[in-house]
C-alpha cells in the first residue's frame, strides 16, 4: 500500500490535456488502482460521453502509474511505456461527464521490459470495460 496523496503527474509521462487518471489509490506487486473524475473539457469526451479510446487510455495510464511508482520508490526515472497489443477488449457501458472511474490493472506476466496486464474499469461499481494489454517500457526521454 502507498502513502497518499501523490502527484499523479510525477508517476506518468503523459501531460495535460492527455491525462486520463486522477489519483493512485492502491499499489502492490500485482494490483494497481487509480481513480479518475471525467470533466466536461476532456479531449476524449464526445457529446458528454467518455469514449472507448478514453477507457483504453485510462487503463494504459493506470499501468503507467504502476511503472512510475515502482521507478519512484527505487529512485529511477519514470520511463515511457507503449501499448504493444490490446486483446479481448470488451466495452459494456460508456461513462458520462462528471462520472468517477475506478480502474484496476492486475499483472498477469512480466518478462524484462514487457508487462501483460488485465485492466478493468468501473463506474458506480458497474463494470464498464475490460481488456488485456501488453505494455513495453522504453527508455526515458
Amino acid at each position: 500500500m502507498i502513502g497518499l496523496p501523490m502527484d499523479i503527474l510525477s508517476l506518468i509521462p503523459q501531460r495535460p490535456p492527455f491525462v486520463m487518471i486522477g489519483a493512485l489509490q492502491h499499489y502492490d506487486e500485482q494490483v494497481t488502482r487509480t481513480s479518475f473524475h471525467i470533466l466536461p473539457g476532456n479531449i476524449l469526451v464526445e457529446e458528454g460521453v467518455f469514449s472507448e479510446a478514453g477507457l483504453i487510455e485510462n487503463i494504459a495510464q493506470t499501468a503507467a502509474a504502476r511503472a512510475g511508482y515502482m521507478a519512484t520508490v527505487t529512485n529511477q526515472p519514470v520511463q515511457v511505456g507503449y501499448i504493444g497489443a490490446l486483446k479481448n477488449l470488451e466495452v459494456y457501458h460508456l461513462p458520462k461527464v462528471e462520472d468517477e472511474l475506478e480502474t484496476e490493472v492486475r499483472v498477469e506476466n512480466q518478462i524484462f521490459e514487457v508487462t501483460v496486464v488485465r485492466g478493468k474499469v468501473w463506474c458506480n461499481k458497474v463494470l464498464m470495460a475490460q481488456c488485456e494489454m501488453k505494455i513495453f517500457i522504453g527508455q526515458s526521454t
